[in-house]
């Protein structure tokens, strides 16, 4: 009989809320954090809407517990924050009693520092404390410090594939736990905001100017966010006596090779992907009740995701939402943070709204739920996540 793996604690933070009960109720009000950006220095201020925390550095200090002169970067601060969360949630108090890992993920890393001190990089008299960030720039930093705060000790790794990374790091614990290389381990991803991911998708075009709208005919674009999601996996040995808040029963990644930066439109990575999960699942399309979208609300991702679900469900779709238009899209941690929303889906039987949709794509045969779904039962969710370079990866949770 192959090894369970369950899942017994969740964190998180974002736009919607500093914690999982803040992000429930904000999800279950409809409310969304996208808005201004407050935080950030930037030429495109004006032009953009973000999904910010609406906290300084300086108050994630001092929320984790740190002296106020700690040098450390946002993505790690928002990671210590989530990871603690799932931790305390799954009631560990001890990382020797189980040989515990963690395998964190981001993109931004700890750039969101670096890059306000590029010009005087090179001017000695300038660059002061500077250089001590530059060991903090790269994204196995952020996991260093969170797995140093955790007492996580036993493995330690980070992913970096883009939009799929959270998705990959979740994938690669459950491996470990197969392959007894650990009985427990803390996944997901943290990623912070930065003037280099703002440029560099404002470069692309993909920005919406204001609230994004997945799988809306007249998207034009998704919002920026940021933010941590974790969740704690552990084997049944490990598990016991607790309380387990679902299976994570498939998981499957692939590699369209289509674009660097965009989905192949006949959905070909999606599908793969998806098809692999459920596979290793035994369950069949029709057993999914919920799909928790990756949903960007840009033209090309929403049609290459769309297409791929028709080739997996037909005409059969079931209930379907991104919850970007409440998060925004944080990039590196979106895989993380929605495994949370997907557990929450299955603990309360919920599923959330696709906010601002209004008009059905033609392409597209099926509607995303607009309103919070309350009255069916939630047994497995298919959560997707797909990023640049074509990585493609999607997770399946059932209730246990």
């Amino acid at each position: 009989m192959s090894q369970k793996i369950y899942v017994t604690g969740i964190g998180i933070i974002s736009a919607i809320g500093d914690n999982v009960e803040q992000t429930l109720d904000s999800l279950t009000r409809g409310k969304t954090g996208i808005g201004e950006l407050e935080l950030i220095d930037t030429i495109h201020k004006t032009r953009i809407k973000v999904g910010e925390v609406k906290h300084t550095n300086e108050e994630l200090i001092k929320r984790v517990g740190l002296p106020a002169d700690t040098k450390i970067t946002r993505t790690s601060l928002l990671g210590m924050i989530a990871a603690k969360e799932a931790m305390v949630w799954a009631g560990i108090k001890d990382t020797n009693d189980f040989r515990t890992g963690i395998v964190s993920a981001t993109s931004v890393g700890g750039m969101a520092i670096t890059e306000n001190n590029f010009n005087d990089y090179l001017n000695v008299e300038k660059t002061g404390d500077f250089l001590d960030y530059i060991l903090t720039h790269d994204c196995g930093d952020s996991t260093e410090v969170m797995a140093k705060y955790l007492h996580i000790k036993d493995y330690v790794s980070t992913i970096s594939t883009a939009c799929s990374s959270s998705a990959n790091s979740i994938m690669l614990g459950a491996r470990l736990i197969k392959n007894n290389m650990v009985d427990r381990v803390v996944v997901g991803g943290s990623d912070s905001l930065s003037k280099f991911t703002i440029n560099g998708f404002m470069t692309l075009m993909i920005l919406d100017k204001e609230q994004c709208k997945p799988f809306d005919k007249d998207r034009k674009g998704l919002n920026l966010g940021e933010g941590a999601g974790f969740i704690v996996l552990e084997s049944e040995r490990a598990a016991a006596g607790k309380e387990i808040l679902c299976e994570l029963t498939g998981y499957g990644n692939s590699n369209d090779a289509y674009h660097q930066t965009a989905s192949s439109p006949t959905g070909d990575g999606a599908f793969l992907a998806i098809e692999k999960a459920l596979r290793l699942s035994g369950l069949k399309p029709k057993d999914i009740d919920y799909i928790n979208a990756h949903g960007t609300g840009t033209e090309v991702n929403d049609l290459s995701e769309g297409t791929a679900i028709h080739r997996i469900f037909g005409d059969a779709v079931p209930m379907i939402s991104s919850t970007k238009a409440f998060t925004g899209h944080t990039l590196g941690a979106c895989g993380g943070i929605e495994a949370v929303l997907s557990v929450l889906a299955i603990k309360y039987n919920l599923v959330f709204p696709s906010l601002n949709f209004t008009n059905q794509m033609n392409e597209l045969k099926f509607r995303p739920s607009t309103v919070l779904e309350t009255e069916h039962p939630i047994n497995h969710v298919l959560s997707n996540s797909f990023g640049f370079g074509g990585n493609s990866s999607a997770l399946i949770f059932s209730r246990h």
